[in-house]
């Protein structure tokens, strides 16, 4: 069994647009439907949803045959964390509230085997096929894809080196944290916020890596777009179904009464 190519990271290497989807459900069903749905990528969410390594085991399962690339987003920059769910196959991690070039570092660090990094070996996990996929250990570094995430001033004020770390291979801009450290809470829409945006992306596309960020309004997606962002979640699974219900509900709670 040859090691599984992973399509997201060429993507994006190579320029090209990447729509996702974030997904907190915790749930295999939730992520069969949506993985063929048509999105580049799905990121599965543990830092604010309740998913362990058992579901989300399940997940990866279930979007295994679907052409989306699963992303996992650990609940924090931690080698064990990563080592946990690359064992269980995933090739892409989005680390959250990175600060530093040297927290990036070891971020990539904790994907990479020795000499590259310092990530623990698995002899026969779900990643090498139990064992079954031919010289894992010597080619897995290079299937690996990093990507962190910058959320507040003090790492804006890091943008660029944290980018130029080798092995990043993209940054994503969290727009609530960011507000919310701009003294905006809950108001990314804010203009210092959505200005402090734009010039991320300008300063990452001006060293060359992609910029990633996620919103579920059609209009700031399209401006995110047009501003450079590459690897874009248009929404997420809970909002889906939320607005979803909440929509139906309305239909026929708020529908004249029947004339007698």
């Amino acid at each position: 069994m040859e090691l599984q190519r992973n399509a997201f990271k060429h993507a994006l290497a190579a320029g090209r647009l990447q729509i996702g989807l974030w997904s907190s459900l915790c749930s295999a069903v939730a992520a069969e439907i949506i993985a063929d749905s048509g999105f580049d990528w799905i990121l599965l969410d543990t830092e604010h949803a309740p998913n362990e390594i058992p579901s989300l085991l399940s997940q990866l399962q279930a979007i295994g045959r679907a052409g989306a690339t699963p992303i996992v987003r650990p609940a924090w920059n931690d080698v064990v964390l990563a080592k946990r769910c690359l064992d269980l196959g995933v090739q892409t991690l989005l680390f959250p509230y990175v600060q530093s070039a040297e927290e990036a570092r070891r971020a990539v660090a904790s994907t990479r085997y020795p000499p590259q990094g310092v990530r623990g070996v698995a002899v026969a996990a779900r990643a090498s096929r139990y064992g079954r996929t031919p010289d894992y250990l010597a080619k897995a570094n290079g299937e690996m894809c990093v990507l962190v995430q910058v959320e507040t001033r003090a790492a804006l004020d890091q943008l660029e080196a944290i980018a130029a770390v080798e092995g990043v291979d993209g940054v994503f801009i969290g727009p609530s944290d960011l507000s919310a450290s701009l003294g905006h809470l809950g108001h990314p829409q804010h203009p210092d916020v959505q200005t402090a945006m734009r010039q991320a992306a300008a300063r990452l596309k001006a060293v060359g890596k992609p910029a990633g960020i996620l919103s579920s309004n059609e209009d700031e997606i399209r401006r995110y777009i047009d501003w450079g962002y590459r690897f874009v979640a248009v929404g997420s699974d809970v909002g889906l179904l939320a607005r979803s219900a909440d929509a139906l509900a309305r239909k026929f709670k708020t529908a004249p009464a029947p004339l007698p």
